[in-house]
């Protein structure tokens, strides 16, 4: 999707520094999301992806401006930046292992109040995901880890994010499997929800974003449209191996 000149960004982050202690991580990150587009976020390991997520999850203090929707997020807690609509799929996916598919689900829920408009999301999240329907009654842990990613993604989707954030989808994952899943982003962008994804996998980012931006030692070092940047002979030759 192209973005209408006149829109106003979701996601506003300025000047963005942070870190571990003394340890300086982030330095000056700017970058903007619009509603239901699709940003990917990528970068060879170490580059401060992670960092950067953690950061505007509220989970790492920081210096520097995170806006959404108009709100200034730094300072606020991660429960109240969970609860207005910015919502992480973790690495390693994170289940609940000893808890079932659909309590996994479930707990994506635990904000909301609405029973009606959960036991809806429940039964479109089977309807996207046929075999976490298949095994909803299933322990999260015993799945494979592709499941377990479909799981995590579903379990994201029914806090009914504003924007969800995803970071590195792909890892440990067959590349029929990743696919599968880019498909799944596209059908829930086309449905309202804008979606950052942080990858290792350049190609498989750049491919399915809209916009992307490039990070390096913790700095944006390239930003703009995905074709354009997969085309760009300094991308292709740094990530692509081209």
């Amino acid at each position: 999707m192209s973005v209408p000149a006149d829109a106003m960004p979701l996601l506003k982050v300025g000047n963005l520094s942070a870190g571990y202690g003394e340890l300086p991580v982030l330095h000056g990150v700017d970058l903007e999301i619009y509603p239901a587009e699709m940003v990917a976020l990528v970068g060879s390991n170490g580059a401060g992806k992670t960092t950067l997520l953690r950061a505007l999850s509220g989970m790492l203090s920081c210096s520097g401006s995170i806006v959404m929707d108009g709100r200034e997020l730094v300072g606020v807690t991660p429960d109240q930046i969970f609860g207005l609509g910015l919502v992480q799929v973790p690495e390693g996916r994170q289940l609940f292992d000893r808890m079932t598919v659909q309590d996994n689900l479930l707990m994506g829920s635990y904000r909301r109040h609405d029973k009606t408009a959960i036991a809806r999301d429940l039964d479109q999240m089977y309807a996207i995901f046929p075999r976490m329907a298949e095994r909803r009654r299933q322990l999260a842990g015993s799945m494979s880890g592709g499941e377990q990613q479909m799981c995590a993604i579903a379990r994201a989707l029914m806090a009914a994010p504003v924007l969800m954030m995803i970071d590195e989808m792909s890892l440990g994952l067959a590349p029929v499997v990743t696919q599968e899943l880019m498909e799944v982003l596209a059908a829930i962008q086309r449905d309202g929800v804008t979606v950052l994804l942080v990858e290792q996998d350049v190609q498989l980012a750049l491919s399915g974003a809209d916009r992307a931006y490039v990070m390096e030692t913790g700095r944006i070092v390239h930003s703009g449209p995905a074709k354009t940047l997969i085309n760009d002979p300094a991308v292709q030759q740094a990530y692509l191996g081209i």
